[in-house]
């Protein structure tokens, strides 16, 4: 087995990572209306999605993926994220995305994984 080294491959990419959820959500949500029949759907293609992409970019990491969606009506949504964790390796980002009747936010946690 080939071990992992050092470098770009074993660091967690926040921007790669927010570019690709961003294209999850637009290709499962962009353009649509908020809908509360259709939330448990699209709240599990875009985790799906999103986890697929990632995984598919082969380095190695355990990831995590949280979708919410709401909708809006002047309500306030508030969100906290806190890990523990190496900080050199392991990293996390947080997409909010939204369009006039509703707000989307996936948060993406990534741990490396040391062979």
């Amino acid at each position: 087995m080939e071990e992992y080294h050092s470098g770009d491959e074993g660091v967690f990419n926040a921007d790669e990572a927010s570019v690709s959820v961003k294209e999850c959500i637009e290709g499962v949500i962009g353009g649509t209306d908020y809908n509360q029949c259709k939330v448990n759907q699209w709240t599990a293609s875009i985790v799906e999605h999103s986890l697929t992409h990632l995984v598919n970019q082969g380095r190695p990491f355990k990831y995590m993926v949280n979708c919410t969606i709401m909708q809006k009506s002047g309500a306030g949504l508030h969100t906290a994220n806190s890990c523990y964790w190496d900080t050199a390796t392991d990293g996390s980002c947080t997409v909010r995305w939204e369009n006039r009747t509703m707000y989307c936010v996936v948060s993406v946690f990534a741990v490396a994984v040391t062979l």
